[in-house]
Formats: C-alpha cells, structure tokens, sequence
C-alpha cells in the first residue's frame, strides 16, 4: 500500500514513522519547502508544490498511491483543499490529520481575529512591545505599524524583500517550555502576543506564560477546512490506515 502523507508537522513525522512499522505500507512524505531545515521524517520524501489539484491528482495516479493523508499546518488551508479535491478527482481514500485547537480557560485575554490582517488592527492600544509568533510569512501587515515594537519569531528568517515592522527577529524552533517562554516575554518586557490559534503542545507554553502574566493574547482563528474524514491525533490516523489495509 502507498500512503502520501502531506506533512511539513511534528505529527506528520510522527505518522511516518509509525506507518513504516506496518507490514506492506510504503510512506512517502511531501514537504512544501518553506521551512530551510525541516526535520526530515522517515521513509521517501519529495518537497516542492504540486501545481494545485489537479497537479496533485496527476501525481496521485502516475505514483499509484492508494491512500492520502493531509497532516499538514493547521492554517496551510490551500493545500487542504487542493488535497480534498485531488483525492475526490481520483477516487482516492483522504484523511485530514487535525490536532485540537486551543481552547480558552479562565485567567486567559483572548481577543478572537479571523485573519492576520484583523490582528494588526485589533491589539490593544495599551500594547507597545508585542510579540509576533505568526510564522515569517505574514509579518508585512504589521509593517505600517510605527508606534509600537515587535519581537518577531520564527524558524527561518523571512524573506529579504519582505517589509517588516520595527523591532528585533529572533530565530527559533520549538518545542518550548514555560519556564523558558515567561523569561522571554519578562526579558522583552512583552505586553502583547500575537498568534494563530494552531494548536498542540510545541508552543503552549507561550499561552500558559500570559496566562500567569496576565497578558492580553490577540488570537487568529483557523481558516474553513474542507469536509471529510478527520482524526485529531496520530493513533487515530495509524487506526485508519489499517482499516484499509
């Protein structure tokens, strides 16, 4: 059985590596190629874009793979829904890989945005350090912003036409811990975060840290995921592929 696992995620790995131990399954992972050092899972991997869906669907049916599995960042909508559509085009068994979003508890200051741009829009006027942890891609909505500055955080540093908000980047990969996220946001003395609501245990911590610091949190919603079958977790993903093995 060949299994295409869209990855690019700590679960996506994950799953490669626990499909691999299955008798008769071969896994092959597709990363987009944004991450300049990505942690390569196990198995074959291929990176770069497809050409949309029905550039997926033609490489579905030309590497006969038998099932398709969509573990991809939360907020990588486009290719969830190209993946949808490919695997509808051909006929082919698709699973989206979804962890949980993070739910709001009391002590937390959530202030909910539908997009990026909403967020530049919306973070308190009190707010004069505020700490980016958007990925490097949608830092350019923050850019007119004068009066305020930013401690911008990601894995790779964005690209070099890019305009960016005043402030300082600081590269990093998580997983982090609290212990770690409290003395950032105190050495930075952070009175704002900006973040996509995407879930998992890899950056939490930020969350857990401005909860004790009573720190307002402008949150990016998830975009509109395609209809279909949906597990939350990498068991639940291995379970599927040997109902259909």
């Amino acid at each position: 059985m060949q299994v295409l696992i869209l990855g690019g995620t700590g679960d996506a790995t994950a799953l490669a590596t626990h499909l691999l131990q299955l008798p008769g399954v071969t896994v092959t992972s597709s990363l987009a190629g944004r991450t300049l050092q990505p942690s390569a899972p196990v198995g074959m991997i291929r990176i770069g874009g497809f050409g949309g869906s029905n550039g997926l669907a033609t490489y579905l049916q030309e590497h006969c793979i038998d099932l398709l599995i969509d573990a991809t960042h939360p907020f990588a909508a486009q290719i969830s829904w190209h993946a949808a559509a490919a695997a509808t085009t051909v006929g082919l068994p698709h699973l989206m890989l979804v962890r949980p979003e993070w739910q709001k508890i009391v002590g937390d200051r959530w202030l909910e945005v539908e997009t990026v741009e909403a967020a530049a829009q919306a973070m308190p006027k009190s707010a004069k350090r505020v700490f980016l942890t958007i990925g490097r891609q949608q830092l350019a909505p923050f850019a007119p912003i004068t009066d305020r500055w930013f401690l911008m955080r990601s894995i790779d540093p964005p690209a070099a036409d890019l305009p960016l908000p005043s402030g300082e980047l600081l590269l990093d990969r998580g997983p982090f811990t609290l212990d770690s996220e409290r003395d950032l946001l105190k050495k930075y003395e952070i009175d704002a975060i900006v973040s996509k609501n995407s879930g998992g245990d890899a950056t939490y911590a930020k969350i857990m840290a401005a909860r004790e610091l009573g720190l307002p949190i402008v949150m990016v919603q998830r975009p509109p995921m395609p209809q279909g079958d949906r597990v939350a977790d990498v068991p639940s993903a291995v379970a599927w592929v040997k109902q259909r093995l």
